[in-house]
């Protein structure tokens, strides 16, 4: 990647427009309350923010490009799902979840299943984030080193410093005011960019004579049962990520969080299809460069200077401020569900300290792990990680919103434990083509519902 003298200027003026939010946003934080939720004051705008900073990162630009270069359609499975996961959030989780007056999904499954059960999600949670934030963290440090020509070392330092500045001090709030201003970069450049690629392509009719319907032209392109797989993942992966849940939890009212995850999903939604659109361009055209370096060369090759810097950075920005919001999430996690718990006497100045020192750490360690692991799939990282955090949380805590008080708390308990045993183990005890996301779920079923039978006969009883 070489880049010139105006696309270095547009891609630093990028990046600092988008950091001053964070760094303007910290001087009002005073306790750990304004930190994790923005003291619970934020409008539908910054709800949807927060949000968007998260879930629209590497995953959703740069490794949606990469599986549109290798398979096409069937790449828009990431934001399709996870759009559609954020309108079911909106219509039926972010008011009780907001009324809660709670900080963490593990808080509102304490509430309703006990201590252990709490515990037991934290570790779910937080283990299927780290690799949500081992995607973003795998697509940045190939992009900060074709960028700047540096050292994989040099671009992991440029990294964690670059996350510590978008929420290390801001938090929730300067999260939310970064996305907000990724989203107007990603809208001004790729999705220019993938209607300018649709063009040169020679349209629908060029595109497929350069290439066959299946599978490219197919969201099925890897089979039917990938494709429900990939959709099922990222909707109860959603509902069960802290970080969108604290954003709801960080809104005003219920009616803002319900709005605000409703204008989320509405911009989502949308956002792969630009990038899977430059993924088959560069692929009918550059069929011998590496995948994942489809949509960064595609902007410093096909758009005008100015304009493929502001790319770069928004892409940067993507991979980067979901790895910020990440671990910002299950930097909260630790802090109120850990460390809490284990310091009881802890203030709030000191929670807020213990907050961001967690966020630093949990950045350092997921770019350890992406040492080990520089050659696997970006999307591989998140659709694991997006089972993980379903297998303990989606149904214990959808029992726990639409049945409140009715199930019996240690069959609640026992549905977060199974859950996880199941999805970790199910790969290493049956030679199985099925998914363990399906068993693990079908484990939170014959634990939840004896437990809402056995809850609801004893209601009656009494």
């Amino acid at each position: 990647m070489e880049l010139s003298i105006i696309h270095i200027v547009s891609l630093l003026a990028t990046l600092i427009v988008t950091l001053l939010p964070g760094i303007i946003a910290s001087r009002k934080i005073k306790s750990a309350d304004d930190y994790s939720v923005g003291g619970r004051s934020s409008g539908a705008m910054l709800v949807a923010g927060g949000i968007i900073g998260t879930i629209v990162g590497g995953a959703a630009t740069v490794g949606t490009a990469q599986l549109g270069f290798n398979l096409g359609l069937t790449a828009w499975w990431f934001t399709l799902g996870g759009g559609i996961g954020l309108l079911i959030m909106a219509f039926f989780y972010a008011v009780p979840l907001r009324q809660s007056g709670l900080t963490t999904i593990s808080e509102f499954l304490v509430g309703n299943y006990g201590t252990t059960a709490g515990f037991f999600s934290s570790l779910s949670a937080t283990a299927g984030i780290f690799f949500s934030i081992v995607a973003s963290t795998l697509t940045a440090l190939h992009l900060v080193t074709g960028i700047l020509k540096v050292s994989l070392s040099s671009s992991a330092v440029i990294i964690v410093l670059v996350v510590m500045g978008l929420v290390f001090f801001g938090g929730i709030s300067g999260s939310g005011m970064a996305g907000l201003l990724k989203i107007i970069f990603i809208f001004a450049t790729i999705f220019v960019g993938g209607l300018l690629a649709y063009n040169d392509a020679g349209q629908w009719r060029g595109l497929h004579a350069a290439l066959p319907d299946y599978p490219w032209f197919n969201l099925f392109g890897r089979g039917v049962q990938d494709g429900i797989y990939s959709l099922l993942s990222m909707i109860v992966g959603v509902i069960s990520t802290q970080t969108y849940v604290q954003a709801i939890f960080s809104a005003k009212d219920s009616r803002t969080a319900a709005i605000g995850c409703v204008t989320a999903a509405l911009i989502v939604i949308p956002v792969g299809l630009p990038s899977v659109m430059i993924g088959v361009f560069m692929r009918i055209n550059h069929p011998d460069i590496n995948s994942i370096d489809a949509l960064p060369l595609y902007l410093l090759n096909y758009l005008p200077d100015w304009l493929g810097g502001v790319g770069i950075g928004a892409v940067l920005l993507s991979a980067l401020s979901s790895i910020a919001g990440l671990a910002l999430g299950v930097g909260t996690m630790l802090s109120r569900d850990i460390i809490k718990n284990v310091w009881r006497k802890i203030d709030s100045v000191h929670l807020l300290w213990t907050g961001r020192i967690s966020v630093l750490l949990v950045t350092v360690c997921a770019v350890v792990f992406v040492f080990h692991h520089l050659d696997s799939s970006v999307l591989q990282w998140n659709y694991l990680s997006m089972a993980l955090r379903a297998s303990g949380i989606f149904l214990p805590l959808t029992f726990a919103v639409f049945f409140p008080g009715k199930v019996n708390p240690k069959a609640g308990m026992a549905a977060v434990i199974a859950g996880i045993l199941v999805a970790c183990g199910w790969g290493h005890v049956f030679d199985s083509e099925i998914n363990g996301l399906f068993p693990a779920l079908g484990a939170n079923l014959l634990c939840l519902l004896p437990g809402l039978l056995y809850g609801l006969w004893k209601k009656q009883a009494h």
